[in-house]
């Protein structure tokens, strides 16, 4: 089943919606209408009951290259103030998702789009993707979370040689730094992205939510606070129908397992 947008499209097989932005010829950039359409596809996935992971991606060579400029240039000073805070309610309907995002990064994530990749999950990205914040050369800053996410996911120093140069690197360079997960062949991308997001989605929603909650805890910096939700969290799910059912079948093929190993045992000592 297919959601088509103006400036995206949304694709649901199984438990994986897929996101995909739709201005390959504007290499993705994102104006007021894309903007708008982001928030509205992100909130209304996070809240459906029958999506358990989220894929995104853009069309053609860009994911997405930050924002549309010749939009930006014909804004007043209050339009522009307006479309960064709209911008907000934007990032967050992807960081505080209430499911996994998965990016599978197929080409240039600039600006708002590389902003966008700090808020997903995890993150694939072809041989060909490049990463940048280049805002300095226009004079300005990112303006969506890209000074402090950038320096949450990447440290400091690698974050101040992307803002204060603005330049725009490799999808190598972010392997390291543990932004990337995996680069893999353009062809390959989106199924091991869509791969992935089964996986995740197969698993009981409960814990992969509460997965999501407790690491954006840890991000956060207040281990006491996590370490409770984590252990508050562990007890419920053990309680839960699901918990129960998975431990005692794992546990009863472990004692049918060694008995059958005993058993072995036993056959060759008496042969």
């Amino acid at each position: 089943m297919a959601d088509r947008f103006q400036t995206l499209e949304i694709v649901r097989e199984g438990r994986v919606a897929t996101v995909t932005f739709r201005r390959g010829d504007q290499l993705n950039a994102m104006n007021k209408a894309m903007q708008s359409e982001i928030t509205a596809a992100f909130e209304a996935l996070s809240a459906e009951a029958g999506v358990g992971a989220i894929v995104v991606t853009g069309e053609g060579r860009g994911f997405m290259a930050g924002a549309d400029i010749k939009e930006y240039a014909a804004q007043s000073g209050s339009e522009f103030d307006a479309f960064q805070q709209t911008g907000e309610r934007m990032y967050r309907a992807i960081e505080a998702n209430a499911k996994p995002v998965i990016a599978a990064v197929n080409g240039f994530a600039l600006g708002g789009g590389f902003e966008l990749v700090l808020c997903c999950d995890i993150v694939l990205a072809a041989p060909e993707a490049k990463f940048g914040l280049p805002e300095i050369k226009l004079g300005l800053v990112p303006g969506g979370g890209g000074t402090q996410r950038s320096v949450e996911k990447l440290g400091r120093n690698r974050a101040n040689l992307m803002l204060l140069t603005g330049a725009i690197l490799p999808v190598a360079d972010f392997i390291a730094a543990g932004l990337v997960a995996e680069i893999v062949p353009i062809e390959g991308l989106l199924p091991r992205a869509m791969e992935l997001a089964r996986m995740i989605a197969a698993e009981p929603p409960a814990a992969v939510e509460g997965l999501k909650r407790l690491t954006a805890m840890a991000l956060a910096g207040d281990r006491a606070a996590g370490l409770a939700a984590e252990r508050d969290l562990v007890c419920a799910l053990y309680r839960s129908e699901i918990g129960q059912a998975r431990v005692q079948d794992f546990a009863a093929k472990s004692i049918a397992r060694a008995a059958e190993k005993a058993a072995k045992a036993a056959a060759a000592k008496q042969g």
